[in-house]
């Protein structure tokens, strides 16, 4: 009878630790999926350049679309292209959206590649430099002796401004001097005022604004084209955070959510286009006649 009662003893501890050692399971593995559910998504660190007012406002809608798909922005300041280069080897920073004279530059310092970049409303998606004088001044004729006494407006580290007008060879035996302006725009504004005698600018700036100057005219172009606005990042990046946010980008052209629609209209985009080396082909050869190569540290010695 004893024995009896301490078999039935034993069997109810035996079924209280299982039972006990199962709840314990339970937890721990409630917990476990809790925790992950509330991990942060993966984040794609953006270089935003200080000196650029409104840049990271003017990506906060495509901010709300990635996070829509489970995909983190965070904006990091640089206070320079060369800060940010330096963001891209030590993996501070995971892309930057720029034009192609400092992608290319990026490129060629292997330190980036390139993903996507915009096609605008009218099925644009890349630009050239232009040459643009006062009205009745002589055609450019391709060399630097076309510069000589004269003052040349540009955007600095531009494809269709600084690095245009440096890929020209003997520009240091011609005498002439060089203004930089903060933006196209800017420059041709300049020219119009008589700061300068001569602007190189983005074509698609000048065709944007060419009516408000009638007395000046266009005298020049690159042959080639260039990407615009690509989507580089760097060669540490998380490849499958990439992956995610390149179908990400290349699905919004067709969805049809609230974020979507305005990220289209703020960022006056169709759709994002692949984008790779090869189509930076004219864009390398130009900064390499301008003196670019991997040691380039985004600036010039004689400015």
């Amino acid at each position: 009878m004893e024995l009896s009662i301490l078999a039935r003893s034993l069997n109810y501890c035996s079924f209280r630790l299982l039972l006990c050692i199962s709840m314990c399971c339970f937890v721990l593995s409630f917990f476990a999926q809790t925790s992950l559910a509330a991990s942060p998504s993966a984040e794609f660190k953006i270089a935003i350049m200080q000196a650029q007012k409104g840049a990271a406002q003017k990506y906060r809608s495509l901010e709300k679309y990635l996070q829509t798909q489970g995909i983190q922005i965070r904006f990091v300041g640089t206070s320079s292209y060369t800060a940010a280069a330096k963001k891209f080897a030590n993996g501070k920073v995971d892309g930057m959206f720029s034009g192609s004279g400092v992608a290319g530059s990026m490129l060629l310092k292997e330190l980036a590649v390139p993903v996507l970049r915009p096609e605008d409303p009218q099925g644009i998606s890349t630009y050239w430099a232009v040459v643009i004088a006062p009205i009745d001044s002589p055609k450019f004729n391709e060399r630097a002796d076309y510069f000589l006494d004269k003052k040349i407006i540009l955007c600095s580290l531009a494809s269709s401004g600084e690095f245009y007008y440096r890929s020209f060879s003997g520009l240091q035996n011609v005498d002439h001097s060089l203004v930089t302006a903060p933006s196209h725009g800017a420059a041709l504004a300049g020219l119009a005022r008589g700061i300068a005698d001569v602007a190189i600018v983005k074509n698609r700036v000048w065709d944007s604004l060419k009516e408000k100057y009638p007395k000046l005219q266009q005298v020049g172009r690159d042959s080639g084209e260039n990407p615009n606005g690509t989507l580089i990042v760097s060669k540490n990046a998380d490849t499958d955070l990439i992956d995610k946010i390149t179908k990400a980008l290349l699905s919004l052209e067709t969805a049809t959510s609230p974020e979507a629609q305005q990220v289209r209209q703020d960022l006056a985009v169709r759709r994002y286009l692949p984008t790779r080396v090869e189509d930076f082909k004219h864009t390398i050869k130009l900064l390499k006649k301008a003196g670019v190569n991997k040691d380039f540290e985004f600036t010039f010695a004689d400015r």
